[in-house]
């Protein structure tokens, strides 16, 4: 039988993934929009290829400047809805450079299952208690601090159990102080809000004066670009630019922020797809109490850590590891992609009525 966490494959998954010569049907991993197996996105990146090169060794800062930075980083503050936009060689990179470049200037606040990459260090793990719970004790303790700068750190939603989040308690925080809040939305770009866009412009409308808004995000998830981005006001950016971390470190790859730009209709019939694959399968579905989901997301977790071998057995692949730590339960979640067939959804959910918990 196939142990779980020694998969060693050549092959990278799609809709499916052959191991030891059996063929599963993979319901795993994060490239919801099934970018990295798209033939339309493939033949864009190629002539990204053809025309920069298969990467751009250089800084940012440097005395040579290729436009397609600029032209991709407005397309990106245009979609989003923000003022202004960056990107970086990789989500991590682009999480710790905001975090760093802000740490001197406030108090940092951490909302429960906040990624290493917006950590300043270790202790910002700490928080154990659940959301609601948390945004109770931020209302209560926002107000008590002396720092006049508070720095909100949160996801913007949980793609680990598959829990939306609310964000009306902004509202409550206090408005003589300065806040900062910065959304890690890597799992809802490209999938939720207008057009895919995320939640940038689903809460600056609802702002106060006194609150920043920036979102950080991969963008190595729905749109399969080996990058990140940070979104924010012309100020932040700016500042962002003068940093050490943006200066010191090689950009994205020019080819594949090319293929973004030239890819509108790729995204967007993907996203088109993937919504549809989430409807049917949830019609389909007649067990839907085993899961919790958000709507049109496509992660679909469960309790029962049981349902990961008994599909297993049947050739279909689901995500389930231990998390945070190997002492942790797991995290075992269904999650489909745009590149799922209605075959290959009629199949899983047949197999999922049958399942007995």
């Amino acid at each position: 039988m196939l142990v779980l966490n020694n998969i060693h494959t050549d092959e990278l998954p799609g809709r499916t993934l052959s191991v030891e010569g059996v063929e599963y049907l993979f319901c795993s991993g994060t490239s919801y929009l099934g970018i990295a197996r798209n033939e339309q996105f493939k033949q864009h990146l190629f002539e990204g290829f053809h025309r920069y090169g298969t990467n751009y060794s250089s800084s940012r800062n440097s005395n040579l400047h290729l436009r397609v930075f600029d032209e991709a980083e407005a397309y990106l503050a245009a979609y989003s809805g923000a003022e202004a936009a960056l990107t970086m060689s990789s989500g991590f990179l682009a999480g710790q450079t905001l975090v760093r470049v802000l740490q001197a200037s406030g108090h940092f606040i951490y909302a429960p299952g906040t990624h290493p990459a917006m950590w300043l260090n270790e202790t910002s793990t700490t928080v154990t208690l659940d959301y609601d719970k948390w945004v109770k004790q931020l209302i209560v303790e926002a107000p008590t601090l002396p720092a006049e700068h508070i720095i909100i750190v949160c996801n913007s939603l949980d793609p680990l159990r598959a829990r939306n989040y609310h964000f009306s308690w902004i509202d409550a925080l206090p408005e003589n102080k300065q806040i900062t809040l910065i959304i890690d939305d890597s799992h809802g770009f490209g999938v939720t809000g207008a057009n895919g866009a995320g939640i940038f412009s689903q809460l600056s409308d609802k702002l106060t004066d006194n609150v920043r808004l920036i979102v950080a995000t991969s963008f190595g998830k729905a749109f399969g670009i080996p990058a990140g981005i940070i979104l924010g006001d012309k100020e932040l950016i700016s500042q962002l630019r003068l940093s050490s971390n943006f200066g010191g470190a090689s950009p994205a790859i020019p080819a594949y922020l090319y293929a973004f730009l030239h890819s509108e209709m790729v995204f967007k019939e993907a996203r088109e797809k993937l919504l549809a694959n989430i409807t049917f399968f949830r019609q389909q579905l007649s067990c839907p109490a085993l899961f919790n989901c958000i709507e049109n997301f496509p992660v679909f977790y469960t309790q029962h850590e049981s349902l990961c071998p008994y599909l297993l057995e049947n050739q279909v692949l689901i995500s389930s590891f231990r998390y945070p730590t190997p002492t942790d339960d797991a995290i075992t979640r269904v999650i489909l992609n745009s590149l799922h067939t209605k075959e290959d959804l009629q199949r899983l959910t047949e197999l999922l009525n049958k399942f007995q918990a």
